[in-house]
């Protein structure tokens, strides 16, 4: 028996940054329960196998956080809230196309290094 491989995997920033840290954090009190709203929308929505949302550490744009990467395709969406990542997973996950207004700037997010 095989299990079939993910449509979408969304990896959500979830580092925290010390106390007088200098650098914004991705998880600070008004955005700590972000990852749990779009697990359970995920599940309400029956599509939690498909799309496999993954907690990570950071992903290198504290400033614009809370962050998300949405792959394929690295799709980074910044300055995250609830109804923002509502509308990406009604939008891009379950209508196949990109909340273009909530994705990072193209001067922060260049096409990827060749190895």
């Amino acid at each position: 028996m095989t299990i079939p491989q993910p449509t979408f995997y969304i990896l959500k920033c979830e580092q925290s940054s010390p106390v007088n840290m200098p650098k914004p954090s991705c998880v600070n009190d008004d955005s700590r329960d972000l990852f749990n709203h779009m697990a359970q929308s995920l599940m309400q929505k029956g599509i939690m196998g498909p799309v496999q949302p993954i907690r990570t550490s950071c992903l290198g744009r504290c400033q614009m956080g809370p962050v998300m990467l949405v792959e394929p395709g690295h799709y980074m969406y910044v300055e995250l809230t609830k109804e923002k990542i509502d509308k990406i997973i009604e939008q891009h996950i379950i209508g196949k196309k990109p909340v273009s207004k909530y994705l990072i700037d193209e001067k922060f997010w260049a096409s990827p290094v060749e190895l």
